[in-house]
């Protein structure tokens, strides 16, 4: 399970990603419909859409000539159970997880692991 789980959160790591999955939320969309609100090219939508479907959060059919995008239902389960095994995430908040990651990948590095100044 820990491969799926790195996956999922490393999926989950990046804003736009987050951003794609609540746009999912509402009803499957057309990649050119979820690259809509952004202001990044299409092939970078894509790439962010990849790292989804690659790590079971969404899925991607073709219905033509266009390629549609739909949340998969269950694809947090198993995060939520790892999750809700240390006891303090009753219900997961994935908003206030966000915010904690936020917090340590913003604090300054140990002394320690600092380069020496010259």
């Amino acid at each position: 399970m820990a491969p799926a789980l790195d996956q999922i959160f490393a999926a989950l790591a990046d804003p736009t990603r987050r951003a794609i999955l609540t746009m999912l939320l509402e009803d499957d969309m057309a990649v050119t419909d979820v690259a809509q609100p952004f202001e990044i090219s299409l092939a970078a939508i894509s790439k962010h859409l990849g790292i989804l479907a690659a790590a079971g959060l969404i899925s991607q059919e073709k219905r033509g000539r266009v390629k549609w995008c739909k949340l998969e239902p269950d694809a947090l389960r198993d995060a939520s159970v790892w999750m809700q095994g240390f006891g303090q995430f009753e219900p997961v908040n994935l908003d206030a997880f966000e915010r904690f990651l936020e917090g340590e990948l913003q604090s300054p590095p140990d002394a320690a692991d600092e380069a020496p100044a010259l």
